[in-house]
């Protein structure tokens, strides 16, 4: 078996691949040009969120692949009913990096909250800005979480950890299990919530599900994380709000378009981000990289 490591894993990960007697080559910078012209060499692929894996790249495998691993949560970089269709198994690692991500929503929350990136920011160039960083507590605000799924339950836990209300919404959800969470619907949830935090991923039904209507529903004294997928916020309308207190801050992991090029969002001194990094931390990425040499290892 040869396989063909896109985006970068562990280098356990990548060990234990070549434990199992697999032919591994690490191409962790490839671009789509190179992919499609060597994709058709491989019995299959390993990727995170970078590479893509759509119709036109399957059918250059020419019958060849049998398997696509996404190292991550989400599948929407990958056309996963095309490739079923022509008998390739998708496979992902759902819990691998819920931790992490999570912890990362919790970690902007309170970066927002505290003036965090500002304070730092400031002092190394030499200023003292002590009054103007008067912050929030996160215990006693209402957290709103969109989906509840594996991180946005995570979330909910550690937010309430905080003495938090946690409110939550999810169209396929009625109940949350084990953890305090008051189940309502979008709108309750917009109107209600101190923070917004998003689980959802990337479709059709969930693009800009946040935009100038669903802003302008929100507290202006209100902040709103998006560590999940890029395109479920409208960022041109984020940035009028944000520029115009519609809304007090926001923070984001993600974008529509990575590297977001010109964004003026960047301008913004209650707008914070990071470049995608929700499962760039040593534990999640060492339990992705052995979920991913699980799931290979089910396909020899």
């Amino acid at each position: 078996m040869k396989v063909i490591i896109a985006d970068s894993i562990s280098s356990a990960a990548v060990k234990g691949l070549k434990e199992l007697g697999i032919e591994v080559v690490e191409k962790t910078s490839i671009e789509k040009d190179e992919l499609m012209n060597e994709i058709a060499n491989y019995d299959g692929i390993i990727v995170r969120s970078r590479t893509k894996v759509r119709k036109d790249v399957i059918d250059r495998a020419g019958g060849n692949l049998k398997f696509i691993v996404r190292a991550g949560v989400g599948l929407d970089n990958i056309d996963v009913d095309y490739a079923n269709e022509k008998g390739i198994d998708v496979m992902n690692t759902p819990e691998a990096s819920t931790n992490g991500v999570a912890e990362l929503a919790v970690g902007h929350m309170l970066a927002l909250l505290r003036h965090i990136p500002r304070g730092t920011s400031s002092m190394k160039s030499g200023e003292w800005i002590k009054k103007e960083l008067v912050g929030r507590e996160l215990g006693g605000k209402t957290v709103g979480i969109i989906g509840m799924g594996r991180i946005g339950k995570r979330t909910a836990e550690l937010v309430s950890a905080f003495g938090t209300r946690v409110l939550g919404y999810d169209p396929y959800v009625e109940k949350v299990e084990g953890i305090d969470v008051e189940i309502t619907d979008l709108d309750g949830l917009l109107t209600q919530s101190d923070i917004i935090s998003l689980h959802i991923p990337h479709t059709d039904e969930t693009h800009h599900i946040i935009g100038k209507e669903e802003l302008k529903k929100m507290k202006d004294s209100a902040y709103l994380i998006n560590c999940a997928r890029g395109g479920i916020i409208d960022e041109a309308e984020l940035y009028d709000a944000l520029k115009n207190g519609v809304i007090a801050g926001a923070a984001m992991d993600v974008f529509e378009e990575e590297p977001p090029r010109d964004s003026k969002l960047m301008e913004l001194d209650n707008f914070i981000s990071t470049p995608h990094i929700g499962a760039q931390a040593v534990e999640a990425k060492n339990r992705v990289g052995e979920e991913v040499v699980k799931k290979v290892a089910s396909k020899l």
